[in-house]
């Protein structure tokens, strides 16, 4: 039997005025409305063809009509086509019935495995930052299953650290083995404007069955609206937001950052910005600054954020990478001639660097990691007098090492795929290649 509560609650709901405009315009990505009072941010269903709708968000206004971006297809919306309110703001499903699902970019499960849980509650998508003053220090290491990164560029637990490189490196191989061999509670992936083809084969040969089992995944192909794809970014943040509140520590992997930032430039340019460096409207920088800040320590749990960078043309001074650097708290970078060679992980360990080494490491660890970097920055000044033959020995000790141990590097800097170390292995296999470094110096 109904209660009289749930009763007054639904005559309340009906009683509510419709909240409407009309279609005014669709000019490229953006759909023009009159006539609806709405703020910026607001959620909007646009009446289609065939009895269809279109979710849409208010992205500017003026005193006169609202600029909307839908969040699916605009095939078959007609000028003065009904606008409604949707009232409610967007909500994102959290918890850990979420585990080894996949969504879409608005948090709607696209997996084949049916509903989601019962257990999965709802959130706002909206969500602040945690206080300055509330933040937990960073004083832990995360293991990532990784040796090269574990060692010599270290990260913290709620640490954010990008991956920058260009296309066709390794990065989501890399991504998965991290998913696979952290020692994180959970993470939780998103492919933001990812190629359709390339999701199954992440998935079911990348991450696998363990590493799914242990993750949530977030996906907006390349061929959705540039609104959906931007929301995916932040639906898999909000995700992770609410596995930090519960107390867990949490990976967030986002790839790519960089197809974030040009659906925020669609996005602003589709609502009137100017465009400014290469194009990106001012707002693009704000979102990722917003975007970035979310991730972190909390009062309990933590986030720790690894974001793929793609650099344009291997540049990595163009003006994504560049901000993104200004934020991050820590860049790896993955070289294109040591793909090519075969190197995996292709990490330039003298071009990467982890700003909070000093926080999680030991006097011991950092010896060993400088040691090795002095070694590999000696071979890197001498390559060109070595690849043609001119080096002498003894010229430098420090070249010397380099090339009597260059097996032992190369195999404790390489690692497969499906290899992964904890880092107190990874610290100790340092110790031991170091140590032969001053057994020759001896």
């Amino acid at each position: 039997m109904t209660s009289p509560t749930a009763s007054w609650t639904r005559a309340l709901a009906a009683s509510r005025p419709v909240r409407s405009g009309t279609v005014s315009a669709v000019v490229g990505l953006s759909v023009e409305v009159r006539g609806l009072d709405a703020a910026v941010g607001d959620r909007v269903c646009i009446d289609a063809a065939e009895g269809r709708s279109v979710d849409a968000e208010v992205v500017a206004v003026d005193d006169a009509s609202a600029r909307c971006m839908p969040l699916g297809p605009v095939g078959g919306i007609v000028a003065r086509a009904r606008v409604r309110h949707a009232g409610a703001p967007m909500q994102v499903p959290t918890g850990g019935g979420l585990l080894g699902r996949v969504l879409d970019g608005l948090g709607r499960p696209i997996d084949g495995k049916g509903p989601l849980d019962r257990s999965v509650t709802y959130a706002p998508l909206e969500h602040d930052a945690p206080s300055i003053m509330n933040r937990q220090r960073i004083d832990r290491q995360l293991s990532l299953g990784v040796r090269v990164l574990d060692t010599m560029t270290p990260i913290g637990v709620g640490q954010r650290v990008g991956l920058f490189a260009g296309s066709g490196v390794g990065k989501s191989s890399l991504l998965s083995m991290i998913a696979r061999g952290s020692t994180a509670d959970v993470a939780v992936i998103a492919l933001v404007g990812e190629r359709g083809r390339e999701v199954r084969e992440f998935l079911e040969d990348d991450l696998g069955a363990e590493g799914l089992a242990r993750s949530v995944v977030v996906v907006a192909t390349s061929d959705q609206p540039a609104m959906a794809r931007l929301r995916s970014a932040f639906v898999a943040t909000r995700i992770a937001e609410s596995f930090r509140a519960q107390g867990a520590d949490a990976v967030l992997m986002m790839d790519s950052l960089t197809r974030v930032a040009m659906a925020q430039r669609e996005i602003g340019l589709s609502a009137g910005e100017p465009p400014a460096t290469r194009g990106y409207p001012p707002s693009t920088f704000s979102v990722l600054a917003r975007l970035l800040e979310r991730a972190g320590t909390g009062p309990t749990g933590s986030i720790t954020g690894l974001y793929t960078v793609l650099v344009d043309g291997d540049d990595h001074n163009e003006p994504i990478a560049d901000a993104a650097r200004g934020i991050l708290d820590g860049h790896v970078v993955l070289d294109r001639s040591l793909a090519i060679r075969g190197h995996f992980p292709a990490v330039d360990v003298l071009g990467s660097v982890s700003r909070l080494v000093s926080k999680i490491t030991t006097d011991g660890q950092r010896a060993d990691a400088v040691s090795l970097r002095s070694v590999l920055a000696a071979r890197r000044a001498a390559a060109d007098l070595i690849d043609i033959g001119a080096y002498r020995e003894g010229a430098n000790p420090l070249v010397d090492r380099a090339i009597l141990h260059e097996g032992a590097i190369d195999r404790f800097l390489t690692q497969r795929v499906d290899d992964l170390a904890h880092a107190d292995e990874s610290w100790q296999h340092l110790a031991a290649v170091t140590t032969e470094f001053g057994r020759l110096a001896s």
